[in-house]
C-alpha cells in the first residue's frame, strides 16, 4: 500500500517530538514536511532540535535532514497533525482545513466548535457525520478533527462503556496529573518537588465540558450533550508520564460489579478493524489492590490502553475506581494518530 504523506504542524514541541518518533515506520503514514515557528524554519529539523529533543529515542534517521518550514498550508501532504500551542493554533488549523488539509488536532482550540469532532473512534466514531456540516460553513474539501484532553481521554474512557450500558448520571473525578503534560520546561522543579500543585489553569472546565460532548450525539447536523453532571478536581504531582484519576459514577441501572468489570472487559467496537494503534484491547482491568501505578502501568497497549483498577463501591455514589492513561500518547500524539487511522478506514483520508 502506497503511504500516505503527512506533516506534523508544531514539530519541535514536546506533542510535536511524540508523533515523529510514534509515527517512525508507521505502515499507513509517511512523514514528508515538519513545520514549526519562524525560529526553526529553514533549519534542517536536527539544527533546530539541538538541545530540545526530549525523549529516550534518537531522532529518526528520516526526519533529521527534513527542512523545517513555516506553518503556511503549501506543505507536501495531504493530512497534517497540529501539535501547535493553543496560542496560534486556532487560525493556523483554520487555515490548513480551509486549503484543503485534513487537520487531526491535538491542540485544545476547536474541540468545542459545533461542527468540529471531539473523536475518541472506540467511544463516538459516528460524530464524523458532522464533517459534511463543517465542509459546507467552511467551503472545503478539508476538515478539522480534535482528540480531547489529556485527562478527558482516560476518564471517557473508562467510564464509556458503563454510560453506554447504564447511563451514567454523576461522575466526581480527581486527577494526579504527570509532568509531562506540562509541556517543555513545565512546572518549575522548586514548584514540584515535595510537593502536589492543586490547580492546573483552565484544565478542571476540559474534564467537566468535554465528555458531554463524546459522549452526547449528533442529530440533525448539532451536537446533543450527554445529560450527566461533572466535578472535577486537577493536581499536578511528581511524576513524569501518566495522568491518574480516581473517579466515582452514578447510575441509571444498578449493575453488580462482577458486571461491570465484565462490561468493561468485554467493551472493544474497533476490534476487526486492524487500526495500527488501536490497543489489543482498549480497556485493562487490573484486580490488583494496588494498581494502577504510573510507573508500572502507563505503557499498556504500548501506550494506548487505559488501565482501571480498584472497582469497588462507592457510599456517596454507586462505585468508585482509578483510570491510568499514558497522557503524551494515548492523551496527545498517539490520539491524533488514531484517529487518523480511524477516517482512513472510514474514508475520510485518503
Amino acid at each position: 500500500m502506497k503511504k500516505i504523506k503527512v506533516g506534523i504542524l508544531g514539530a519541535t514541541g514536546m506533542v510535536g517530538q511524540r508523533f515523529i518518533q510514534l509515527l517512525e515506520n508507521h505502515p499507513w503514514f509517511e512523514i514528508s514536511a515538519l513545520a514549526a515557528s519562524e525560529r526553526s524554519a529553514g533549519k534542517t529539523y536536527q539544527e533546530s532540535m539541538v538541545g530540545r529533543w526530549k525523549l529516550e529515542t534518537p531522532i529518526p534517521k528520516d526526519v533529521r535532514g527534513m527542512e523545517v518550514k513555516e506553518c503556511t498550508p503549501d506543505l507536501d501532504c495531504g493530512v497534517v497533525f497540529s501539535a501547535l500551542d493553543s496560542s496560534v493554533a486556532g487560525p493556523v488549523e483554520e487555515k490548513f482545513a480551509c486549503a484543503g488539509y485534513v487537520v487531526s488536532s491535538n491542540s485544545k482550540n476547536h474541540r468545542m466548535d459545533d461542527d468540529v469532532p471531539l473523536l475518541i473512534p472506540e467511544i463516538n466514531g459516528d460524530h464524523l457525520e458532522i464533517i459534511s456540516a463543517q465542509k459546507k460553513r467552511i467551503g472545503s474539501n478539508g476538515f478539522i478533527v480534535t482528540n480531547p484532553n489529556c485527562s478527558t481521554i482516560g476518564l471517557v474512557m473508562g467510564v464509556a462503556p458503563l454510560h453506554k450500558k447504564y447511563g451514567v448520571t454523576k461522575i466526581v473525578v480527581t486527577t494526579m496529573q504527570a509532568l509531562s503534560g506540562a509541556g517543555y520546561p513545565g512546572v518549575a522543579s522548586l514548584d514540584i518537588l515535595d510537593n502536589v500543585v492543586p490547580y492546573i489553569g483552565g484544565e478542571e472546565d476540559k474534564v467537566e465540558t468535554e465528555p458531554q460532548k463524546i459522549l452526547g450525539t449528533v442529530k440533525n447536523r448539532r451536537f446533543v450533550m450527554a445529560d450527566m453532571l461533572i466535578s472535577a478536581s486537577c493536581n499536578r504531582v511528581n511524576v513524569k508520564d501518566g495522568h491518574l484519576e480516581t473517579v466515582s459514577v452514578e447510575m441509571k441501572a444498578k449493575p453488580s460489579r462482577e458486571e461491570l468489570i465484565a462490561t468493561l472487559e468485554t467493551y472493544n467496537p474497533l476490534r476487526g478493524l486492524d487500526l495500527p494503534f488501536a490497543p489489543p484491547q482498549p480497556i485493562v482491568v487490573s484486580e490488583e489492590n494496588d494498581r494502577p501505578q504510573p510507573r508500572f502501568d502507563r505503557d499498556e497497549g504500548k501506550g494506548m490502553a487505559c488501565v482501571v483498577g480498584r472497582i469497588r463501591k462507592c457510599s456517596v455514589l454507586d462505585y468508585k475506581f482509578l483510570v491510568l492513561s499514558h497522557n503524551t500518547i494515548r492523551g496527545a500524539a498517539g490520539a491524533a494518530i488514531l484517529n487518523a487511522e480511524y477516517m482512513k478506514v472510514k474514508g475520510y483520508v485518503e
